[in-house]
């Protein structure tokens, strides 16, 4: 990591919008170095923290290596490069709305200074002088294929702030630079390049464990958690034996990962990519600029696999790195001992739906015709939520119906763990509706992010301005944090919340008014496969 010595009052990136006061935070020693970050409200945030070395030249497509050690400070007030992007638009695109969620979530900005660079983590605590706190690492989403724990919704000042907890958000590699399966095409050397962002995962936690105490944090009670794709990545840790030992709760938001990739199809999949790239020799690849690689990724990659009808990047199912997939044939044995706490929101497609011409402007017999093209059970679970929510247009109904693999995957991945394990299993619905775009994207996929953060004022974006808004991230704070203190979510603004068993799913829909229910959605999980 380049050294650089700090002056008080420098701008750290990633801030909560509110003015907030710039000093230096106290240095901190880590096993490589001294590092200086900068005071947010009263917390202390050391962003930009280099947790591995750089994976580039012969590093690259390998397992990720500790950094090196460093003299003098260590510059830790502005968040480290995001990885390479590939980000493909989506949600309400072309539009103010879509500008607005930006703010938090600047996945297009983020292109403009991406690298391959980028193994750095974020960490916020309320004293690095002392303490031994929970601890909440969060990984991002984006799939697989882009994202950042740098983004603005991501801070963790509140959160550490409200909870006396320390929170830590990670950059790792994607897209092709952590999950391009080279081991047929260039033999054992690459074994692990299929793997190589999640192994990244894994480093993190490992320099979580070796070096939070320093912190405030306590290596013993460590959480991790994260949404969508950060949520897959969250289940695949759960069943990679190298995580073992390297966290003691899950949460999994919006993003159960059942299931991994293939290994021959993954293969294929990198043979078309070096095709574009004109690679046939390792040392080539080596050689090849990052921004090729990413061009030759987008020619090879046909238009719709971002909606996953095609190949898509993801970990793979090697037998080894991930020995299978993590909870399709049952729940993983190393993480029999591990609270788990999933959920998912109510409509989680709008937010990739609404910006599609027909969005707002079906009719009845059109969203039927749509619900059959989806494939089995499209049309009963258009005949379900119909029933469930008789008030709903044809378009939300339509939305909701294509967006069943969260609810299926969610139930899948609870009954698998909950018939298992001795730690319990909690299963939330998130059911409260965003009035911004005058309400058109109802509980869409990524609401829960400012709710959970305590980022609500912060993210008005998204949550809007109200009181129902800071009602929402009060009671949903509290329930992340004294899940990552306690095992178990709790807020004095629920009812107390039940674990999960196969004989009694137990749901804590959150809303203003939240309610404990028995397997609300048992028509869309028992939907024919």
């Amino acid at each position: 990591m380049k050294s650089r010595i700090l002056c008080a009052g420098i701008v750290a990136l990633a801030m909560p919008a509110q003015s907030l006061a710039q000093t230096a935070t106290p240095v901190v020693q880590t096993d490589k170095g001294k590092v200086q970050g900068v005071k947010q409200g009263g917390v202390d945030a050391f962003l930009g923290i280099r947790y591995a070395a750089p994976p580039l030249g012969e590093r690259r497509f390998k397992r990720p290596e500790p950094a090196a050690t460093w003299t003098g400070i260590a510059d830790a007030t502005g968040p480290g490069a995001p990885c390479m992007q590939l980000y493909s638009a989506s949600g309400p695109n072309e539009s103010a709305l879509t500008r607005q969620i930006q703010t938090i979530f600047p996945t297009a900005t983020e292109a403009k200074n991406d690298n391959e660079d980028c193994l750095f983590l974020n960490v916020w605590t309320p004293d690095v002088t002392k303490g031994k706190r929970p601890v909440m690492v969060w990984f991002h989403g984006g799939g697989y294929a882009y994202g950042s724990g740098n983004w603005p919704a991501y801070n963790g000042r509140n959160l550490a702030d409200k909870g006396d907890v320390v929170v830590v958000t990670v950059n790792h590699r994607l897209n092709a630079f952590g999950y391009l399966n080279l081991a047929q095409k260039f033999g054992s050397e690459f074994a692990e390049s299929g793997n190589a962002g999640n192994l990244d995962l894994v480093r993190s936690l490992e320099w979580v464990r070796d070096n939070i105490a320093a912190f405030g944090g306590d290596p013993g009670n460590v959480t991790i958690m994260g949404e969508s794709g950060g949520g897959s990545k969250v289940s695949h840790l759960m069943a990679m034996p190298a995580a073992a030992g390297l966290f003691h709760k899950a949460i999994v938001q919006s993003g159960p990962g059942v299931i991994s990739g293939k290994p021959d199809e993954a293969a294929a999949y990198a043979a078309s990519i070096l095709k574009q790239a004109g690679v046939e020799t390792a040392e080539q690849l080596r050689n090849l600029r990052a921004d090729e690689l990413v061009d030759a990724v987008r020619k090879a990659t046909p238009v719709g696999s971002e909606t996953g009808r095609g190949p898509q990047f993801q970990p793979i199912a090697d037998g080894t790195i991930v020995p299978r997939d993590p909870f399709m044939a049952g729940a993983p044995a190393q993480s029999r001992d591990i609270p788990l706490m999933i959920g998912y929101n109510k409509t989680e497609m709008t937010m990739f739906l609404a910006s599609q011409p027909w969005f707002g402007r079906i009719d009845e017999a059109t969203m039927t015709a749509m619900a059959g093209m989806t494939g089995p059970g499209g049309t009963a679970a258009v005949e379900a939520y119909r029933k469930m929510y008789p008030d709903y247009s044809p378009t939300h109904i339509a939305s909701m119906a294509m967006g069943t693999r969260f609810v299926r995957g969610t139930f899948l991945m609870a009954d698998q763990q909950a018939k298992t394990a001795k730690a319990p299993v909690f299963v939330y619905r998130l059911t409260w509706e965003t009035p911004v775009g005058e309400g058109m994207l109802r509980s869409p996929h990524t609401l829960d992010i400012p709710l959970m953060f305590n980022n609500a004022k912060e993210s008005a974006s998204l949550v809007g301005e109200g009181e129902d808004a800071a009602t929402m991230a009060a009671m949903m704070s509290d329930a992340w944090i004294a899940f990552a203190r306690t095992g178990k979510p709790a807020s004095s603004l629920m009812p107390e919340w039940k674990p999960y068993t196969p004989a009694k799913r137990m749901v804590m829909e959150l809303d203003v008014k939240p309610r404990l229910v028995d397997d609300p959605e048992a028509a869309i999980r028992n939907l024919p496969r």
